[in-house]
């Protein structure tokens, strides 16, 4: 290999959160020290993501009290608009008490019930109250508990703040992969059997977002230059409750534990919106109900960052059921916005908070190509995915169980294929780091835009055309200034910071390039699709459309500068579509 130092595992896990994490421990607990394992990650190893997750993790875990696996796959259908394939739900909902039994037995402090069995919270668009919780640090407890798991094992090695660049695909099979070692400043090609992509979402791309600073899609960006298809990626969740001004999440567990939604009258608006469910609709509707309020004029506004909003009410909780089962919203309020949540509503407005699409893969997490054929040895797990869970609209708590469900799945298979494989297979010819020279040519140009500035202006356009609210007219306009900001980037991309070693500034503006590509097939997928459904919802075409729009969109590369579109059908098992109604 000239000119690339090479790193060699049986199976090498790109992204260290829930899912990435639960591959890994699923690998080790089965195959142990058959399988060597890599996991690379672009942060140190237990500041993913991952550990921001607060509210719960859905699972039925007590049909004597009346929940059933057919009626959280049926909440999870009717909440995705119907857009879920509705087999890998029924896979999932099957296998998330597992889930939460083993993490039990693994140590995790699951909140508790006076009895002494694990307490469960509702949460929005479930029927029946089947969030599992830890107060409402849910995730951070999560990755806790996978992370002592795997270190009970041997045979793997952890990659803290390497970064991914490409993976390498050849033939309809998995070639490798190319990553920034920031303390040397050199490219490495990891060569292994197997991968699974497990890097989170895309929330970065909107600067009003719940999201991590380090979310920027690069997982879906790579899977895109290499060719492989992003589905439904026009479906981006926005949650209700981000906190004015920053955007921190402010838990679903603060309504699913009896929080209040006020307008600048003091209504309890949602009653005019979703009756029945009042605050605990699912997340799209809330949204849009927040947002009519905001702008047919019963909203407030925030005099600093001028963002309109409507009020969090949590006073009649009190300070004890506070304290007890909502202790880091109080935390995140009394730091972050200066409220005392027990004396004082909280100012939320809709926030970007999941992206329900991503890399194209079967119900079994492996991903395929445009034509449904598996790229071998190529697994997909967590947000990155989309097996189709989630349709266009997600329910909260799905997240975590989906993750913790998809990394056991890819960890398992990754496993067996590894062992069925004779050695890691590299490029097929040989690559010099000319072929990587991209990342250093943002390093070697003179003068410039620097990325900070437009990845501002990227994620100012999709704040203003591609939120809760879309019209045509807008979003071709978006789609047009996001063409030219990739335009921009890769002709006058600028690296003020010219040194090797930890060269933030670089890895800043590889996330730009990847922001912007995955912000491309947003644009161009939202743009194709003539209806409302789930979060995606347009003025221009206010009517959810079966008989044209019951499919995924899949996107791929098209040249350097466009994306083709086409699409296939739902798959539906059980239940036909309906009108949904809460």
């Amino acid at each position: 290999m000239s000119g690339v130092e090479s790193v060699e595992h049986d199976v090498v896990i790109v992204g260290s959160g829930i899912a990435g994490l639960r591959a890994a421990v699923e690998i080790k607990r089965v195959y142990g020290e058959k399988v060597s394992v890599g996991v690379i990650s672009k942060v140190q190893l237990m500041r993913s993501h991952s550990v921001a997750a607060e509210g719960g993790t859905a699972a039925v875990l007590y049909r004597e009290e009346g929940d059933s696996f057919s009626l959280h796959a049926w909440d999870t259908v009717k909440g995705s608009d119907f857009l879920a394939d509705q087999d890998v739900v029924w896979l999932m909902v099957k296998l998330a008490p597992e889930e939460m039994r083993l993490l039990e037995h693994w140590g995790i402090p699951w909140s508790r019930r006076p009895d002494g069995r694990i307490a469960q919270r509702a949460f929005g668009g479930h029927s029946f109250n089947r969030a599992l919780y830890a107060a409402d640090k849910t995730g951070f407890y999560e990755m806790q508990t996978l992370y002592n798991k795997l270190l009970e094992y041997d045979g793997w090695e952890r990659y803290d703040e390497w970064f991914v660049t490409n993976i390498n695909i050849e033939e309809g099979e998995f070639r490798g992969l190319y990553a920034l070692n920031p303390r040397d400043g050199n490219i490495y090609l990891f060569k292994a059997k197997a991968a699974i992509i497990a890097t989170g979402g895309a929330g970065r791309i909107y600067n009003f977002t719940t999201y991590s600073h380090s979310v920027t899609g690069d997982g879906l960006a790579m899977a895109f230059r290499a060719g492989l298809p992003l589905k439904d990626m026009e479906f981006v969740q926005f949650h209700p409750t981000g906190l004015v001004p920053s955007g921190i999440l402010i838990s679903e567990a603060a309504r699913g534990e009896g929080g209040y939604l006020l307008n600048s009258k003091g209504e309890r608006f949602m009653a005019r919106y979703a009756p029945q469910r009042m605050e605990l609709a699912p997340r799209d509707i809330v949204s849009r109900a927040m947002m009519t309020e905001i702008m047919e004029g019963r909203g407030f506004k925030d005099p600093v960052s001028g963002l309109e909003y409507v009020l969090l009410d949590l006073r009649h909780l009190g300070e004890d059921k506070i304290n007890e089962k909502l202790p880091a919203i109080r935390e995140i309020a009394l730091k972050h916005a200066g409220i005392d949540p027990v004396e004082e509503p909280i100012p939320v407005r809709p926030v970007a908070h999941y992206t329900m699409g991503g890399i194209h893969t079967d119900t079994y997490y492996r991903a395929l190509d445009v034509e449904g054929r598996w790229i071998k040895g190529l697994f997909v797990a967590g947000e990155a995915a989309a097996a189709s869970i989630h349709g266009a609209n997600r329910l909260g708590s799905n997240s975590t169980t989906e993750c913790l469900v998809s990394g056991r799945i890819a960890g398992m298979l990754a496993a067996e294929y590894a062992l069925r494989v004779k050695e890691a297979r590299g490029p097929s010819r040989e690559r010099s780091l000319a072929e990587e020279d991209w990342v250093y040519k943002l390093v070697r140009r003179e003068s410039g835009t620097p990325s900070y500035q437009i990845r501002r202006e990227l994620q100012e356009t999709m704040d203003t055309r591609f939120y809760v609210f879309r019209e045509g007219d807008s979003m071709r306009g978006g789609a047009l200034k996001i063409i030219k900001l990739r335009e921009a980037m890769r002709r006058e991309g600028y690296v003020e910071d010219k040194s090797r070693v930890y060269n933030t500034d670089l890895i800043l503006a590889i996330e730009t390039l990847n922001m912007l590509d995955v912000a491309l097939v947003v644009t161009k997928s939202a743009i194709a699709r003539t209806e409302s459904r789930g979060a995606h919802y347009r003025f221009d075409y206010p009517r959810r459309d079966d008989s044209s729009w019951l499919k995924h969109t899949l996107a791929i590369r098209y040249g350097e500068d466009d994306v083709s579109l086409s699409y296939e059908p739902v798959r539906i098992t059980t239940w036909k579509p309906t009108e949904r109604k809460y």
